[in-house]
């Protein structure tokens, strides 16, 4: 880990016309690239509207940059922008099966794609009366652990529900990452209740950084997005959020922080693996 960094998290207005979407995100990155950020994330499902409805209506290939138009465009704003960008999640169709993922790819300063994530587990809730939603009946879930190489450290990366499972936080920081990122869109109904906690609670538990990026609230959509784009620093201490609308929200990362807080609050050199399993063995 060195030195530190901005990152920008774009909160994105999200509606029904990808091309306007892919547009409207390469507004965002450059206006995040102007204003000093070093690596932009977008939210997840930011080419498209977010609901099993849309998946196979707005996936894409992603073999290879050439087959995708949300890789081509995502590949130019990184470049364009000389930023290292996480590029929320598109829907992507595996060519071969035809099934479908829910897809992170990062790409580097020079617009090269350096991680590639599918979601590993799927957002199946049941709040009766209040929301069913099921991933599961459309997409398949995702098998690898993703981590990328930056100059100021590796970051772990997460969609959305994987936030949920505290292993892939544990087994990122493990491995040495200053972080972890999640494009994310919580609802209305989960959102108040454990966005935010479950930011902070892998910040804490693990004393590194956690970013989650949502869309912006579209009243009018089916499925209410939470918003509230939040980072948290590795003191669980909350050091950049918004509302529900269209926004970008910058962190500074100052990542001797991690060691700061390790002296201070030692974990990691308390862990008993004599009494538990490390799961990142």
């Amino acid at each position: 880990m060195s030195g530190s960094m901005k990152l920008a998290l774009v909160q994105l207005a999200v509606g029904a016309q990808k091309t306007a979407n892919l547009s409207n995100a390469r507004t965002k990155v450059v206006e995040a690239a102007r204003m000093g950020a070093n690596m932009v994330m977008l939210p997840e499902c930011f080419n498209s509207p977010y609901g099993t409805q849309y998946f196979a209506q707005y996936a894409e290939d992603l073999r290879a940059t050439e087959s995708s138009e949300s890789l081509r465009a995502l590949s130019s704003m990184a470049k364009d922008s000389g930023v290292f960008l996480v590029g929320g999640t598109v829907p992507e169709k595996e060519s071969t099966t035809g099934d479908l993922f829910n897809t992170c790819t990062v790409w580097n300063p020079q617009g090269e794609m350096v991680a590639k994530h599918r979601k590993i587990h799927l957002f199946d809730i049941n709040f009766p009366g209040r929301m069913v939603f099921k991933e599961s009946e459309v997409l398949k879930s995702g098998n690898e652990i993703t981590e990328f190489s930056t100059p100021w450290g590796r970051f772990g990366l997460g969609i959305c529900y994987d936030i949920r499972f505290p292993e892939l936080a544990m087994i990122a920081a493990r491995r040495g990452c200053v972080g972890m990122l999640y494009p994310g869109a919580f609802n209305t109904t989960t959102g108040p209740m454990h966005w935010e906690l479950l930011l902070r609670a892998r910040a804490m538990d693990n004393q590194i950084f956690a970013a989650a990026c949502s869309p912006a609230r579209d009243i009018e959509a089916g499925y209410q997005a939470w918003g509230h784009s939040t980072v948290v620093d590795p003191y669980a201490r909350v050091i950049a959020t918004t509302d529900e609308k269209q926004d970008i929200v910058y962190a500074d990362l100052d990542f001797k922080l991690i060691q700061e807080v390790r002296k201070a609050i030692p974990i990691y050199t308390q862990r008993r693996f004599d009494v538990y399993p490390d799961v990142s063995a």
